[in-house]
């Protein structure tokens, strides 16, 4: 049960302006020719799929050959970037605040690149669309923003990106391997 809806029960008239935890409306991930790869939607101020996909096409039409990061669309706050072939969006309703928005999306994108351990474009993302809803479903949880920093969404998820060794510690890790290979040989062969 939602917090306006128990407040109506009890005579409480809710005020548009109050703040609330829900802040993401949608998270959009669609693809340069404006075809839905990822959608999330976590209210119900686009029902039904008709008025999803008429939403999407209308939001992307606006943004794809726009030059800012922040646009205000059919009274929505619509955060968005693109990166290679893919437009990012968060949207949230009109009283929002931009800056939390565009932290949910910078940790969305940086999440990701650690994630597909490269450039954030669609050839890599469809073969890890599984670790993406993941990724999203870790910052944004029924339009809660649960986190906004990158490090600690790859931290939960476990996603671990290994650091190159400086060249001369792979050589001694190498050798010493090696050393360590021959005296287990000689153990086993003198038994």
């Amino acid at each position: 049960m939602s917090v306006g809806s128990d407040a109506s029960q009890r005579g409480e008239v809710s005020q548009p302006g109050e703040p609330s935890l829900y802040t993401v409306k949608a998270l959009l991930i669609l693809d340069s020719l404006g075809q839905r790869l990822l959608a999330k939607y976590y209210d119900s101020t686009f029902p039904t799929a008709a008025a999803q996909a008429a939403f999407e096409q209308s939001i992307f039409s606006k943004t794809q050959r726009a030059g800012g990061e922040i646009a205000c669309l059919e009274g929505l706050t619509v955060v968005y970037r693109s990166s290679v072939d893919l437009f990012f969006y968060v949207v949230g309703g009109c009283q929002e605040n931009e800056l939390m928005l565009s932290a949910v999306l910078a940790c969305l994108l940086d999440a990701l690149g650690h994630l597909l351990r490269k450039e954030v474009e669609k050839r890599w993302l469809l073969d890890n669309m599984e670790g993406t809803f993941l990724v999203v479903d870790e910052i944004v949880d029924r339009g809660v923003i649960l986190e906004s920093d990158p490090q600690q969404v790859i931290q939960r998820l476990g996603l671990r990106v290994p650091e190159p060794a400086p060249y001369g510690f792979v050589l001694f890790d190498y050798l010493a391997g090696g050393s360590e290979q021959r005296d287990v040989g000689d153990a086993s062969g003198r038994e």
